[in-house]
């Protein structure tokens, strides 16, 4: 992550100065100079190309879009700016970085005593264990199905649970290893949630950034406007005033807050909700996760009689910002990777940039936000507000005075038990009428791209939403 961040604020900082074509191809030698104290996991010209790869998504490219292993970081540079669209997929692997974690997720250590008892042979199903290292038991990966008898059975606690960190946080089993070990997403199941991004420990997985398009846009004196999610009070201690003045030293023509379109959503969800329990149905779901409705139409078909037809503050937001603006372009920023596909489908929204990405910015701008004077914000209402974290959604649909016995009932985050929840719901099983569905644990605020880390950003979203009321 940290490597990440910093390949962004470079990239940005050479945008700044005009000179990311001349000197990007720098870049990996800054990052694996020749000196021996160098901290390396492999040779120095591998980390070269690591680092080359971990640039491609940056500039905005899938690894494997590459023309060859000779054509330098300034080819695809200037190619970055000089295109006129984005990429249409989401998330790459950088496979120079893939350290092909092991297939076997249960993996005999030294301290197997090789007792008669065996209990680990003797108990697993598929005769998958011998006993040749030592008179230590060694499992055989060609047999093992990991159903963890074995592990359980050792009285010496001697057999480990070696998980593959991006395949153990997908939701939805959609990454796993190609014929060369490498991993690979499979776009027709993956629900963007971004849990594999942060999962894996070497930093392969990387979201194919709008970086290079926003700020060519800037620089070439185009209309750039931001919409923020309301997410943003939890990622820095100065004031909102001040966090849309940093982003307009950026270059934005305007800032404008998505809590704007989150009254429109709110009010339409409610309207909604009473006309569906009135005519019968017997619960609705949120729409305004991409996550979730990614979930929806890749997972859960069933589901989708049931869930809002409201459209996401990001969408409300944009459509008020294009008719004023017609010829701008529309940059989302907010903590979330799922709203970079919801964006493709949403042709008022342009680019999306996450709070990770804009922190970066900040670095390559050199931005001082607590030494800019606050940007004047529209007002909206603290219901709005609180569609940055879990339950505020329903918080905004309840504020609405529904006419009817709402029954709420929180789904935070997506998992496979939750996914099931929602399946029983739609056989009659429901324990309540209105489900407030998100991908992330803790709502927004909990985003796979957040500058700041949950429990901090929890604290600081709470404290403005506080002053706010």
């Amino acid at each position: 992550m940290i490597i990440r961040r910093d390949l962004m604020a470079r990239t940005v900082k050479l945008m700044k100065e005009g000179k990311l074509v001349e000197e990007i191809d720098r870049l990996p030698i800054e990052y694996s100079p020749r000196h021996k104290d160098a901290k390396r996991r492999c040779c120095i010209y591998k980390e070269r190309a690591i680092i080359k790869y971990k640039m491609m998504p940056v500039l905005g490219y899938a690894v494997g879009d590459e023309k060859d292993e000779l054509t330098p970081l300034s080819d695809y540079a200037q190619r970055a700016l000089d295109r006129d669209s984005i990429h249409e997929r989401i998330l790459t692997v950088a496979d120079e970085a893939c350290t092909s974690c092991v297939k076997a997720n249960y993996i005999v250590t030294n301290l197997c005593k090789g007792c008669v008892g065996s209990a680990c042979s003797m108990n697993c199903p598929k005769d998958a264990i011998d006993f040749k290292r030592n008179g230590q038991a060694v499992i055989d990966d060609s047999k093992c199905i990991n159903c963890g008898i074995c592990q359980k059975a050792c009285p010496y606690h001697s057999i480990v649970y070696m998980p593959v960190p991006c395949e153990e946080s997908c939701p939805v089993n959609a990454i796993q290893k190609d014929k060369y070990g490498i991993e690979q997403i499979d776009e027709s199941k993956c629900i963007y949630c971004g849990r594999c991004v942060n999962a894996c420990p070497f930093g392969a997985i990387f979201e194919i950034s709008n970086l290079v398009d926003v700020f060519r846009n800037i620089q070439a004196g185009k209309k750039v406007i931001a919409i923020v999610a309301p997410s943003i009070m939890g990622q820095y201690k100065a004031s909102t005033g001040q966090i849309f003045a940093g982003i307009k030293a950026l270059g934005f023509h305007d800032v404008i807050e998505v809590a704007n379109g989150a009254m429109v959503t709110a009010a339409n969800e409610a309207i909604e909700l009473k006309e569906k329990l009135e005519n019968g149905q017997s619960f609705m779901t949120t729409s305004c996760c991409p996550g979730y409705m990614e979930a929806v139409d890749k997972h859960l078909p069933e589901l989708k009689p049931f869930v809002s037809h409201t459209k996401s503050p990001m969408y409300y937001t944009a459509e008020m910002v294009k008719k004023q603006h017609p010829d701008a372009a529309v940059v989302f920023i907010g903590p979330c990777i799922a709203k970079r596909k919801e964006a493709q489908s949403a042709s008022n929204v342009d680019y999306v940039m996450t709070f990770e990405e804009l922190d970066s910015c900040f670095i390559g701008y050199d931005v001082d936000m607590k030494k800019l004077s606050p940007l004047s914000l529209n007002k909206t209402s603290v219901e709005s507000q609180m569609f940055g974290g879990s339950g505020g959604v329903t918080a905004a649909v309840l504020a609405e005075n529904v006419e009817a016995a709402i029954k709420p009932i929180k789904i935070d985050g997506l998992t496979k038990k939750s996914m099931t929840l929602l399946k029983m719901a739609t056989k009659g099983k429901s324990q309540g009428n209105f489900y407030e569905v998100m991908a992330c644990e803790g709502g927004c605020i909990a985003g796979p791209s957040a500058h700041e880390e949950f429990k901090k950003g929890s604290v600081l979203f709470k404290s403005k939403l506080n002053e706010l009321a």
